[in-house]
């Protein structure tokens, strides 16, 4: 089946939604249920600090958080902050004092004052007109504003509709006056954050059972198992434990002199998508098959131009002195194994 296709659906009782791009699995989005939404935004209370770990423990309508911030907190001192990550088995909610008020045009940014449009919009008329949208519909707003890559072409209206949308939730927010831990914006939800984050032209599928009908249950089923094919009888393990995600590629049946270079370029092309589907985070580490010293530079190359284009920051660390690559991916998904076991 060819095209783009969002598929908005439930897991179960959760709300879920799928990307499917020429009848493969692309994206998916997936709620977590009992867990508070990347993107809520909490009035809360500083606990006690952990200087050994140079945070704070805050609390929350949700429970404890940890905010990686000491100097100038004190305990019992009220602070707005927005979750930033999903919190491992048995620890704190990661939030940050960096609001973000995110919509599918727009991103209001209170603590960035300035006017910025997305780097890839790349024509200069295009860009001209953004930013006479932008300043029309900010007016006086103290805030900045960032206008996304999905603004190219888009109608003047739907984006300025946006951006107010945006600057009133923040007004909201800021202006807050209460006392003790509160919610006061809820994140995004995976229908909308399908509507948000998945712009290109698509069919959109809503009706119930979509799941199923449109094939999002099989490629599921398939995710559950750790090893991944690559090109050429190539393939890798990809398997999370408590510590860590260990990768491990190997080349299969083929015995040519370039079967490691090939096996590895495979597996880094592959490997957003793969962490991706799977809701994986955290450290990540490549044992990858042997190759020589001289391909690691196209090896990382490659590397960095497969997670460019994914949309959950992902930090390059680099090569330990036994020759594996480690990665370091921010924890925005909760992992499909604990959505499906």
């Amino acid at each position: 089946m060819k095209g783009r296709t969002i598929v908005l659906d439930h897991l179960g009782d959760a709300e879920a939604a799928a990307l499917m791009v020429d009848g493969q699995l692309e994206d998916l989005l997936v709620d977590a249920e009992d867990l508070p939404r990347v993107g809520t935004i909490y009035r809360a209370v500083a606990d006690r600090p952990v200087k050994g770990q140079g945070g704070m423990f805050l609390r929350t309508p949700d429970g404890a958080a940890f905010l990686r911030q000491v100097k100038g907190l004190a305990p019992g001192q009220q602070l707005l902050v927005q979750v930033s990550g999903h919190a491992e088995d048995g620890k704190a909610i990661p939030v940050t004092q960096k609001l973000l008020f995110k919509s599918r045009y727009a991103i209001v940014t209170p603590d960035a004052p300035g006017l910025n449009i997305s780097r890839s919009v790349k024509d200069e008329a295009e860009r001209d007109r953004l930013l006479e949208i932008a300043h029309d519909a900010m007016g006086e707003a103290p805030h900045g504003l960032i206008l996304r890559s999905s603004c190219a072409e888009a109608d003047a209206d739907e984006i300025a509709e946006d951006i107010g949308a945006m600057l009133t939730l923040a007004a909201t927010v800021l202006e807050d006056e209460g006392t003790g831990p509160e919610t006061l914006a809820e994140g995004d939800g995976p229908h909308v954050m399908a509507w948000r984050e998945w712009t290109a032209k698509a069919e959109v599928v809503t009706d119930t059972g979509g799941f199923e009908t449109r094939g999002v249950l099989d490629a599921i089923g398939g995710l559950s198992q750790d090893r991944v094919g690559l090109s050429g009888g190539a393939f890798m393990y990809v398997e999370p434990t408590r510590a860590l995600v260990a990768v491990d590629v190997n080349t299969g049946g083929d015995a040519s002199l370039a079967a490691g270079i090939k096996a590895n370029m495979a597996c880094a092309r592959l490997l957003p998508r793969a962490l991706r589907l799977r809701g994986l985070g955290g450290q990540i580490t490549l044992d990858l098959a042997p190759m020589p010293k001289k391909d690691r530079r196209p090896f990382e190359t490659a590397l960095r131009a497969a997670f460019k284009s994914d949309d959950v920051d992902t930090a390059l660390v680099g090569w330990t002195p036994l020759g594996h690559y480690e990665l370091q991916r921010k924890r925005v998904r909760i992992p499909l194994s604990e959505v499906i076991s």
